[in-house]
């Protein structure tokens, strides 16, 4: 039988503690297997905290009982079901400490750099000190203004952060805004994930993202550019030993175009994307073959201005309805019965 890996990964991690704590009650509801730290954000080191230990049973304290006082409390706010509210209770009563597995979402676009020297006078900082931004990175990119030996020193400051504030290097890590797979720039995240022995990054191409009517045109016209850079990034990251799922999804599906309907079809089209590649249905490889997704998220509690950012303050993105609308999607319980019908496992990356 065909087995399915599906990595959910709870992106935006460390935006900001309403943010942080969206991500933190998905993954106790059993909605997200993995979460993105972006270590320039303003509540990076809380986010950090509570990967490690998100709660602690009742032999170890009281926390467990108080996360999960509060978890149920959301959900009643939100009109959640009382199912949702069960299964927080029965992992109360577990009496055990959960962790949550963690990579770094690198950032070089959004905010200010970590990096101690390149604060100031820097090609990735814009007239106002921060960086370029998700469209001006990229313009500054294809007018040959920023200096890849800046961007490799940030990228390795990122990584040095994350394993001082984990205590771990990165077992995964990709780009904020999908920077990681631009020209120039894949190639010098390629070295450092190969420096740092990380073995997993994301390659975002999602299969049926053309025939997706819904998404406007400008929204897809950035989207079909990240594709591009995408198929030209995968030799370049073979080269370096480098590995990813075999497919991924989160484009289609995000923010108001999140639904169980929606979700369920991107992963029955990875699914058959996959399947079509084996010489037939009852070909012995494809029967135990195991097909791994990794499902790009963006839950949370919107950000409540000036709290959160990168250094900056809450983008529009960040303090958005839809960022409430994907967590309370996910934690829906006819979602999570899809993947047991279709024996889909849900993991991280370190499961792979």
């Amino acid at each position: 039988m065909l087995q399915v890996k599906l990595i959910v990964t709870g992106d935006d991690f460390g935006y900001c503690p309403r943010r942080n704590q969206g991500i933190v009650d998905c993954f106790l509801a059993g909605a997200i297997s993995n979460v993105s730290l972006l270590v320039n954000g303003s509540a990076a080191a809380d986010a950090a905290k509570l990967a490690r230990s998100v709660t602690t049973g009742l032999k170890e304290g009281t926390h467990l009982l108080q996360t999960t006082e509060k978890f149920q409390q959301r959900l009643i706010h939100h009109q959640t079901t009382n199912l949702l509210i069960a299964t927080a209770r029965e992992k109360q009563n577990r009496n055990s400490r959960y962790s949550i597995p963690i990579g770094l979402h690198a950032n070089l676009s959004e905010g200010s750099p970590v990096c101690e020297v390149l604060k100031t006078n820097s090609s990735l900082l814009n007239q106002d000190g921060f960086f370029h931004g998700k469209m001006g990175f990229r313009t500054a990119l294809s007018r040959g203004l920023l200096n890849m030996s800046e961007v490799k020193q940030e990228l390795k400051a990122q990584v040095e952060l994350f394993h001082e504030l984990t205590g771990h290097l990165p077992p995964h890590m990709d780009g904020h805004q999908h920077v990681h797979v631009l020209p120039e720039v894949r190639h010098v995240f390629a070295e450092v994930l190969e420096e740092y022995g990380i073995k997993y990054t994301r390659v975002p191409v999602e299969p049926g993202l053309h025939n997706c009517d819904w998404i406007p045109p400008s929204l897809m016209d950035f989207y079909l550019g990240v594709e591009e850079d995408s198929f030209n990034t995968v030799d370049v990251f073979t080269k370096h030993g480098i590995r990813w799922p075999d497919i991924y999804i989160g484009l289609s599906t995000m923010g108001k175009n999140m639904s169980v309907s929606s979700i369920w079809s991107a992963i029955n089209s990875a699914i058959m994307e996959v399947t079509s590649r084996a010489p037939s249905p009852a070909h012995p490889a494809l029967q135990s073959r195991t097909v791994t997704i990794e499902l790009m998220v963006h839950p949370g509690y919107p950000s409540v201005p000036p709290v959160g950012g990168c250094g900056e303050g809450p983008d529009d993105f960040s303090q958005s309805w839809e960022r409430l609308h994907e967590l309370q999607t996910l934690i829906k319980p006819e979602l999570q019965s899809h993947y047991k019908s279709r024996n889909i496992q849900l993991c991280s990356f370190k499961d792979l």
